[in-house]
């Protein structure tokens, strides 16, 4: 039986605030194959960076509880202590690119330099065979040999997530997660971003996990889509089923409000607010906002249906 590159279930990191705990990720389950690009979309507060926080390990102070598996290469990470992590997982096997570029670059270092400190600390090579590699890395992701030289501020906005995500891939990792890559970048060097992604994954068969609530971006890279709302995943599936069809109201209503260049409808929006993470509802977390609610809604938490097409919701429970 082939086995997935990650495999995560029951995943659980909530918060501890002054105000209550935070349920940020409440349970996550989803599947990525090798050489696949899975795309985590929702609205703002979601949970979807907390998601990346949890499969990286990459925790505040304030945990509460961090609990669930995350199987990557069929070793489960979350039985590891610190230092395993850190040694094995973390920028070997998995790296991240952060959504602000800019903030995760050191400003008085080369990039240069930068990009190839992960080699040297996580691979054991030379500074000179780290800058060689971080070269090729470069190539990769299209950004002048000469660049190894400059500084971040000397550097575009798209130049520098290049950078980031040139950082990311200098030790290899089959699985690299993106949060909002391209949030704060223009539309051009959107498109650019992501041809550089979709080169990537034929080049160099990495995967990804791109974590965004930019649609119709996203919809150029993914394999596969999983849709976050209140800190649980309540659609996955194939992006050429789900796009066309998606088939959770809450999805269904993402959908409709992408604009669109031939349409003769409006783009619609989604009425009412998220629940609180501190303070959620005990049946359906859509309930509120959905125009298909019952009354078992409000009542017990929807159960997932199984197949092709997993959805979080009382109206394909059957």
């Amino acid at each position: 039986m082939k086995q997935n590159l990650l495999k995560v279930r029951d995943l659980v990191l909530h918060f501890r605030t002054e105000h209550g705990d935070v349920q940020a990720v409440d349970g996550v389950d989803f599947d990525l194959d090798h050489h696949k690009a899975v795309v985590v979309l929702g609205e703002s507060g979601c949970g979807k960076t907390s998601l990346s926080k949890a499969i990286l390990r990459l925790l505040p102070r304030n945990v509460k509880r961090y609990s669930g598996q995350v199987h990557l290469q069929g070793t489960d990470v979350m039985t590891l202590n610190d230092e395993e992590y850190r040694k094995n997982v973390r920028w070997v096997s998995m790296s991240l690119v952060p959504q602000a570029a800019m903030n995760a670059l050191n400003p008085v270092l080369r990039v240069g330099d930068q990009v190839a400190e992960p080699a040297m600390i996580h691979l054991g090579v030379s500074r000179n065979e780290a800058l060689a590699q971080a070269r090729r890395m470069f190539q990769h992701v299209g950004v002048p040999d000469d660049f190894l030289e400059r500084y971040p501020f000397e550097l575009s906005g798209g130049m520098r997530q290049r950078v980031a995500l040139a950082m990311a891939l200098v030790t290899t990792p089959a699985l690299i997660v993106l949060d909002e890559p391209t949030s704060a970048l223009d539309l051009l060097t959107q498109a650019n971003i992501m041809n550089v992604l979709k080169r990537i994954k034929h080049e160099l068969g990495t995967s990804f996990i791109l974590i965004t609530h930019d649609i119709a971006t996203s919809s150029e890279l993914a394999d596969e889509v999983a849709i976050m709302y209140a800190g649980q995943i309540v659609e996955v599936g194939e992006a050429k089923d789900f796009f066309p069809a998606p088939l959770h109201p809450y999805s269904q209503m993402l959908m409709a409000s992408v604009p669109r260049l031939r349409s003769e409808t409006d783009p619609m929006f989604i009425t009412g607010q998220p629940p609180s993470l501190i303070a959620l509802p005990k049946g359906c977390r859509f309930a509120a906002r959905c125009p298909f609610r019952m009354e078992k809604c409000s009542e017990e938490p929807p159960v997932v249906t199984q197949g092709n097409r997993k959805v979080k919701c009382w109206l394909h429970a059957q």
